[in-house]
């Protein structure tokens, strides 16, 4: 289940603390966008926790592996709990701490380029109960109004979405710029065509958008392709993906 919540509820108190556990990106750069809404957090590190303040509420934004530990040693049975992954279930949070739920903040985060604007970004959230699901909604909506209910069956597949739309699409960056390698040419020269790819897929079907010799059916195109890549470990992926797009020509 994922659609657009239309729940009111009301915006957090200035009172209420929030302590943000792990100091990565994505608490980094959720604890910029609360200090710029005067909102009232802390970023604490998750690895020593034994001069962990108080809290209205807990964010935990560490990897999915370290989740389960750090929560186990925060002893906070009044609080909301909430974690920040697209992949883990609320119940990683016990019994102990029956205020809990998930606040998916769906977008690449970096410590080095710091996010103020969070209207655009996209929340998924979910929460144990109907007194949980209104204090998360009125947590998000602080940053964004783009907020959905997703329960963890379609945060995982988003999630999986995710990796290929970002974090592969950029892997195909780096071998761009890779195959660029001993020529004159920068990989600057790129951009524009990776900026008017991303823009046609604002209008148009990904599938409708989609180009290029494997889209047209141009073997010899292909083979020459392969053939310049053999020296380099590109030449299989490149046919591999060139496989994809040719079977999805062919449904």
């Amino acid at each position: 289940m994922c659609r657009k919540s239309s729940t009111f509820a009301p915006q957090i108190e200035n009172s209420m603390k929030i302590v943000i556990i792990g100091a990565g990106n994505v608490g980094t750069n959720l604890q910029y966008a609360f200090e710029h809404r005067h909102i009232n957090s802390v970023l604490h590190s998750s690895w020593d926790l034994s001069d962990l303040p108080a809290a209205d509420v807990y964010i935990y934004t560490v990897a999915d592996k370290a989740l389960k530990e750090v929560v186990d040693k925060v002893n906070a049975p009044r609080a909301l709990h909430l974690h920040t992954s697209g992949t883990l279930p609320i119940e990683v949070f016990g019994t102990d701490k029956p205020h809990a739920g998930v606040v998916y903040f769906f977008q690449s985060f970096s410590k080095d380029a710091l996010i103020e604007d969070w209207s655009n970004i996209p929340c998924f959230f979910e929460g144990r109960n109907i007194d949980d699901v209104a204090a998360i909604y009125s947590l998000a909506q602080t940053l964004t109004g783009h907020i959905y209910e997703a329960n963890q069956h379609d945060r995982e597949r988003l999630h999986i979405a995710g990796v290929f739309a970002n974090n592969y699409s950029n892997l195909m960056f780096r071998i761009a710029a890779d195959v660029l390698k001993g020529t004159q040419i920068p990989f600057e020269a790129l951009l524009p065509l990776i900026d008017t790819t991303a823009a046609k897929i604002h209008s148009m079907s990904p599938a409708d958008a989609q180009t290029g010799p494997a889209q047209r059916g141009d073997e010899e195109v292909m083979k020459h392709h392969v053939e310049l890549l053999k020296t380099t470990p590109y030449a299989e992926v490149y046919q591999a993906l060139a496989a994809l797009i040719e079977k999805g020509r062919s449904r």
